[in-house]
C-alpha cells in the first residue's frame, strides 16, 4: 500500500526525516518496500496565464497563444487545444524541461510561427486520463509558480509491504496511530463531524445474511453536482497512493477509504428499485461489474440487492447498472461490516482483486462504518454540494461483534521476552495502542480495540510490546546452561546399542517421513483408520503412518531398482495410532530384508535371506537385554504378511512386536521383485533389560547329554527348550537342538528332535545317580506335556 508522507505528517508530525521514519515503520513490523519522490518529473512546468490567443495565420485548428509565466516577456506558445483561450490559467511546460515519458521540450516551428514551449494536458502530465484539452487551473493559482508546488504534489509516496495480519493499517489513520505511539507524538486525527439531515429520504435496509453482515449502513443524498471539480489537494493524495481521479464523489469515496481504512460505496439512487437486501446470491445469477465484466455468480456470493436485481458483489466491487455516471443526481452511501471469513478468497474465485476485498478479507473496524458515511457526506457536501438524509444504521446484534478481553501476566512477559518491562511501561504502550487496561494482581485485563482484529491471545499482546519497545532495544544474552551428565539407567537399554548391533549385522538405517500415503497405510493397515493431515505437502503423504513397514518397503522397492541385490534397513521412530484416548504415538524399531544373505564372492553361495535370519538378528537385540528367556516368537497372522510365516513376539506374555514375510500380494503392491522380511518392535517393552549379576564359575565339570525324541510338526523348538529349563532349574548350563529329522523312519505330522544339554553344579561333581534322575526327569516331562516319545 502506498500512502502521502505530507498527507501523513497532518496527522502525526514526528520530528525524524523520511529516512528515520521508514526505519521506524520497518523495524516496528510494517516493513517500507521503497519510497518515490513525487513530482520530480514535472520539474520545470510552470503555473502561467494566457494573456492573448490568436489564430495560427496557416493553420485553422491551431492558435498562437502569448503566455505569461512571470518573466520578463511573455512567451509565445502554439496550441491546438479545444480550450485554449484568453484569462485562464495554465500549466507550461517551459524549453528545457522533460515531460513524463522522457519527452524533452525544445524550441520548435510550426507552420512558419516559432514556438517557444508547450501548454500541457492532464495525460501529458500522467496527472489524468484526460486529454481532450489544456489543464485549467484554478484563479488561485499564482503566475511564475511551480505547478508541483501549486497542485500539492511535491511529496514523497511510501510504499508499506503489510502482512496479513495488519489490516488496520490500511489507511492513513492506522498508520498514523502506529507513527504516533513508535515516537511518542501526539496523533491529530481528522475531525468527523456529525452531518444533520436536511431531508427525510431514507431507504428500507434488510439483513437477510446477518452471519456474514451484521452491519449496514447508508444515507441518502440528493442534488449533488457530478461535473463539479475533485479539489487538487484531493487529486494530489489519491494520486500519491496510485488512485487516479475519476468524478467528484468516486474521489471522495476512495480517499475515505484511504484515510479511514474503510472502504465504502455509492450507488445511483435513481436506478435502486425499492428495499436495500444483503443476502446470498441466487445461482447463476449475472451482474455485470464497475469494469464491464460480466459475471455468473455461485450461491455462496454474498450481494447488495434491490428487490428486483444484484447491486453490487458485496465487500468487492459495484456493479456498472447502479454506479455513478455523468447523469447522477442523487446518491445511496454505503458503508457496512463483512464478516472477514465470508469475504476471503471470493474476489480471487472470480479472477478479482479489488481495493475493497483486500481490506474486508484482513478484516476492517466494525465500528467505523457510521463515521465513514459521514466523513464522505462532509467532503461531498463541500465539493459537489447537495442535501443529506438521515443515517440508517442497520445492526444484528446476536451476530454483531462483540468487545474482547485479553488477559496479560506480568511473569509471562518475562518469560516470552526475557526483559523486565515495568508495569506503567506495559500500560503506556498498551494505552498509546488504544487499548484499555485494568489491573489485577497477576497483571491487566485488556480490552481490545475494534480495530484489532489480529490481537486474540496473551502472545499477541506481548508481541505488540516487544514492538513498540524496540527489537533492537532487547538486549543480546548468551544462553546459559548447566552441562550435567544424563542420567542413563542400567536397567533400560538404549536405542543407540540395538542401531548400533544392527549396523554391525549389515544394516542401513533409514529415515522415512512419518506422512504416508492412505493406499499404502491400508495394505499394512487396513482396520484402522489414520489421522488425515489438514494441509499435507502432496497428496502421497496425506496421513499419519500407523506403521513403519510402508516408509521402509518403499525404500527397499527405491533400492531394488537400483540394482541393490543385499538390503538391510532400520528404522527408530513414532508410529500414530487412533484410540478411544485420542492419538497413541508409540515409539518403535522396525526393519526390512530382502535379497541375499552374504556379500558375492567365491566362498559363499548363492544364498536369499528368510525368516530365521531375520529371527536371528531380533534374538541379538533381545540377548542384549539379559532377558532372553522373557521373549518368545507364537505363531499368528497379521494383515500384510504371508499367514505361514508370520510371528507375534512376546515378552512375559504380553506383545511387544511381529515378525514375518511379507505377503505376496502386499509385495506387488509395493512392486518389489523379491521376498521381504519384516519386524517391528514396541521400544518402551523391550529396551527394559535385567541388571548384570555376577555369579562365581563352577570348578567342576559340566556333564554333557544327549537326547532324541519323536514329537509332532506343531510342537516348537522353543517349547521344548523351555520345558526342558523349566525341570533342570539352575542345574541347566547350556541347551541346543544340534538337528531336526523328517523323512524315512519318521511318521508324517512327526518330526524328530536331537537335543544336547549340559549340567554342572557350583559346589561340587555330577554324581552319575543325580545326571540320571535329572534326564528321567526331563524325558517324564517331555512325554506328558508333548507327547514325546524318547528315541533309542
Amino acid at each position: 500500500m502506498k500512502i502521502s508522507e505530507n498527507w501523513l505528517r497532518t496527522w502525526v508530525n514526528p520530528d525524524i526525516t523520511t529516512e528515520e521514519l521508514v526505519a521506524t515503520l520497518t523495524m516496528a513490523g510494517l516493513e517500507v518496500d521503497g519510497t518515490e519522490a513525487l513530482g520530480a518529473e514535472l520539474a520545470g512546468i510552470l503555473v502561467g496565464q494566457i494573456e492573448k490567443a490568436e489564430r495560427h495565420p496557416e493553420a485553422d485548428k491551431l492558435q498562437v497563444c502569448s503566455v505569461n509565466v512571470g518573466a520578463d516577456e511573455n512567451l509565445q506558445i502554439i496550441c491546438g487545444a479545444p480550450n485554449a483561450r484568453e484569462g485562464i490559467k495554465v500549466a507550461v511546460a517551459t524549453i528545457g524541461c522533460t515531460l513524463p515519458g522522457d519527452f524533452k521540450i525544445k524550441k520548435a516551428k510550426l507552420r512558419g510561427v516559432h514556438s517557444f514551449g508547450m501548454l500541457c494536458s492532464g495525460k501529458e502530465l500522467e496527472l489524468s486520463d484526460d486529454h481532450d484539452g489544456i489543464i485549467e487551473l484554478n484563479e488561485a493559482a499564482e503566475i511564475g509558480t511551480q505547478l508541483v508546488d501549486h497542485l500539492g504534489l511535491k511529496d514523497t509516496a511510501i510504499d508499506i509491504d503489510l502482512t496479513p495480519n495488519r489490516g488496520d493499517c490500511l489507511g492513513i489513520k492506522g498508520i498514523a496511530t502506529e507513527v504516533g505511539v513508535l515516537t511518542q507524538t501526539e496523533v491529530n486525527p481528522v475531525e468527523i463531524k456529525t452531518i444533520p439531515a436536511t431531508i427525510n429520504d431514507t431507504v428500507e435496509i434488510k439483513l437477510s445474511a446477518p452471519q456474514a453482515n451484521p452491519r449496514f449502513v447508508a444515507r441518502v443524498m440528493k442534488g449533488v453536482d457530478i461535473n463539479a471539480e475533485t479539489p487538487e489537494w484531493m487529486k494530489a493524495r489519491l494520486l500519491a497512493s496510485d488512485i487516479r481521479s475519476i468524478d467528484p464523489v468516486v474521489d471522495v469515496t476512495n480517499y475515505v477509504m484511504l484515510e479511514l481504512g474503510h472502504p465504502m460505496h455509492a450507488f445511483d439512487l435513481n436506478n435502486l428499485e425499492g428495499a436495500i437486501e444483503v443476502r446470498y446470491a441466487k445461482a447463476g445469477e449475472k451482474l455485470t461489474m464497475l469494469d464491464d465484466t460480466e459475471l455468473e455468480l455461485r450461491d455462496d456470493t454474498l450481494v447488495v440487492a434491490d428487490d428486483k436485481k444484484a447491486l453490487s458483489m458485496a465487500g468487492i466491487m459495484g456493479g456498472k447498472f447502479s454506479g455513478i455516471n455523468e447523469k447522477t443526481t442523487d446518491l445511496l452511501l454505503e458503508a457496512a461490516h463483512w464478516d472477514p471469513i465470508d469475504i476471503a478468497g471470493k474476489a480471487r474465485s472470480y479472477g478479482m482483486h479489488t481495493d475493497a476485498s483486500h481490506r474486508f478479507e484482513r478484516g476492517v473496524d466494525y465500528d467505523l462504518c457510521a463515521k465513514t458515511i459521514e466523513r464522505a457526506t462532509e467532503l461531498l457536501l463541500e465539493i459537489v454540494g447537495g442535501q443529506a438524509g438521515p443515517i440508517v444504521d442497520q445492526i444484528d446484534p446476536e451476530h454483531f461483534p462483540k468487545p474482547r478481553s485479553v488477559k496479560l501476566r506480568s511473569a509471562r512477559i518475562e518469560r516470552l521476552l526475557g526483559i523486565q518491562m515495568s508495569e506503567e511501561q506495559v500500560e503506556d504502550i498498551l494505552s498509546r495502542l488504544g487499548m484499555t487496561l485494568s489491573a489485577d494482581e497477576e497483571g491487566w485485563l485488556v480490552a481490545i480495540p475494534s480495530r484489532r482484529f489480529d490481537i486474540a491471545i496473551e502472545a499477541d499482546l506481548i508481541e505488540e510490546l516487544v514492538r513498540v519497545y524496540g527489537y533492537n532495544n532487547v538486549p543480546s544474552r548468551k544462553p546459559v546452561a548447566e552441562m550435567a551428565m544424563i542420567r542413563q539407567p542400567e536397567n533400560r537399554l538404549q536405542k543407540l546399542q540395538i542401531g548400533r548391533l544392527l549396523a554391525g549385522r549389515g544394516y542401513q538405517e533409514a529415515i522415512t517421513y512419518s506422512f504416508i500415503d492412505k493406499d499404502s497405510q491400508q495394505l499394512i493397515d487396513p482396520g484402522v483408520e489414520p489421522l488425515p493431515l489438514l494441509n499435507p505437502i502432496s497428496s502421497e503423504l496425506g496421513v499419519m503412518r500407523t506403521s513403519i513397514w510402508p516408509g521402509l518397503l518403499k525404500a527397499v522397492e527405491y533400492n531394488q531398482k537400483r540394482q541393490n541385490d543385499l538390503i538391510r534397513l532400520f528404522e527408530t521412530g513414532l508410529k500414530f495410532v487412533p484410540g478411544e484416548e485420542g492419538l497413541a504415538q508409540v515409539p518403535v524399531i522396525a526393519g526390512a530384508i530382502c535379497g541375499r544373505r552374504y556379500t558375492e564372492n567365491w566362498e559363499a553361495a548363492n544364498d536369499k535371506v528368510d525368516f530365521f535370519d531375520l529371527k536371528g538378528d531380533l534374538e541379538a537385540i533381545f540377548a542384549l537385554t539379559a532377558a532372553s528367556d522373557q521373549f518368545e516368537f507364537v505363531a499368528s497372522q497379521r494383515d500384510g504378511l504371508h499367514p505361514g510365516q508370520t510371528a507375534k513376539i512376546l515378552r512375559n506374555g504380553v506383545e511387544c512386536g511381529f515378525i514375518g514375510k511379507l505377503h505376496p500380494q502386499t509385495q506387488k503392491e509395493f512392486d518389489i521383485d523379491e521376498a521381504v522380511f519384516v519386524f517391528e518392535l514396541d521400544l518402551k517393552r523391550v529396551l527394559g533389560r535385567k541388571l548384570p549379576a555376577f555369579n562365581p564359575l563352577s570348578k567342576f565339570p559340566a556333564i554333557r547329554r544327549d537326547i532324541a525324541i519323536l514329537v509332532k510338526e506343531s510342537v516348537t523348538s522353543s517349547q521344548i527348550v523351555d520345558l526342558i529349563g523349566q525341570t533342570a532349574k539352575h542345574w541347566l548350563n547350556n541347551i541346543v537342538i544340534f538337528d531336526i529329522y523328517r523323512g524315512k523312519g519318521i511318521e508324517p505330522g512327526y518330526k524328530s528332535v536331537a537335543i544336547g544339554f549340559s549340567l554342572q553344579r557350583s559346589d561340587r561333581t555330577f554324581k552319575e545317580a543325580e545326571i540320571n534322575k535329572t534326564l528321567e526327569r526331563i524325558i517324564s516331562a517331555l512325554t506328558e506335556k508333548l507327547d514325546a516319545v524318547l528315541r533309542d
